[in-house]
């Protein structure tokens, strides 16, 4: 609409390139110089290990796209025989039509570079669809997820840029639908004059940084209790951290989530190995009954409104 108005048309193209932005149907995008200094010192840091780093990228970069087209592949092939066995005649037209889609794919990701197979590649393997397979109650951390990712991928194309004699002109993030992400922008003319070589390190660069990425976020996953056991105190009691519905344990006068149980009778309870020992002596031993009037329990029974 602003596009379209002679009178604000100008003003309007003029506040989006002084605010680096770009706004089309379904997508939007924001660049920035602000961020090349930090670039630059990362790029010139040390450059005998970034040229070990960025080999090593490299290396695994090509590894990684020959195990995706052969896993590609044999995906292929289970499709086409799962359709085959199940019902011959009636798939043809949809195994035509996987045939086209997944041969097209892999011709494309030949012609294309390492960071498009890379992307695409990713997308096709998570297809996740927020509200359909994947539940609206986790679209922050979906989203956040791929933002970091994203721009750890184009932090790693940019150093290994600098890193080679390349020109960095910027850094942005875009949203594509819902979708964000982030990318670099490089002189072309200067990627162009390098070697090949030179070339693959820096198309590798954000694979390989994506891969490092997810090997530390397994790492830190794994080890999260000992990196949480500072903030935790433990041997008190044990936690109670659900209730059911049709337990006798349920109700106003029952157990509560986040309650912390510290003895059953006269069983001292310290942590879940506690609780079930007492839970064993207690079950062996005779309990002690309680008389009460025939007046009480009524009264407990159907309290007065």
């Amino acid at each position: 609409v602003l596009q379209s108005s002679s009178s604000l048309k100008a003003s309007y193209e003029d506040w989006l390139l002084t605010y680096g932005l770009s706004v089309s149907p379904f997508h939007m995008r924001w660049q920035t110089a602000l961020f090349n200094r930090q670039f630059y010192t990362w790029g010139r840091w040390k450059p005998r290990f970034l040229y070990l780093w960025f080999s090593v990228g490299m290396v695994f970069g090509i590894v990684a796209m020959f195990g995706s087209v052969i896993l590609l592949g044999k995906t292929l092939m289970q499709t086409l025989t799962q359709m085959l066995t199940e019902a011959p005649k009636a798939q043809n037209d949809r195994m035509l039509q996987v045939v086209v889609s997944v041969l097209r794919s892999l011709f494309q990701s030949w012609e294309l570079t390492f960071r498009t197979f890379s992307m695409a590649y990713t997308m096709l393997k998570s297809s996740h669809v927020p509200g359909v397979n994947l539940p609206v109650s986790q679209l922050t951390y979906f989203f956040s997820a791929i933002l970091i990712s994203g721009v750890i991928h184009e932090v790693g194309h940019g150093v290994a840029a600098i890193r080679e004699q390349v020109r960095f002109n910027g850094f942005g993030i875009f949203i594509f639908i819902v979708y964000p992400g982030a990318f670099v922008d490089l002189f072309t003319t200067h990627l162009q004059l390098i070697s090949p070589v030179q070339q693959l390190r820096i198309f590798c660069a954000g694979v390989w940084h994506n891969f490092v990425l997810g090997v530390a976020s397994f790492l830190v996953l794994f080890l999260l209790p000992a990196i949480l056991f500072p903030f935790y105190y433990t041997g008190v009691g044990a936690l109670v951290t659900e209730v059911a519905e049709d337990s006798p344990a349920n109700g106003p006068r029952g157990l509560f989530v986040g309650d912390i149980v510290t003895n059953l009778q006269d069983c001292p309870v310290y942590n879940v190995e506690d609780w079930n020992s007492c839970l064993g002596d207690i079950s062996e031993k005779s309990q002690v009954g309680y008389c009460i009037s025939a007046a009480t329990l009524q009264q407990l029974s159907f309290p007065a409104r």
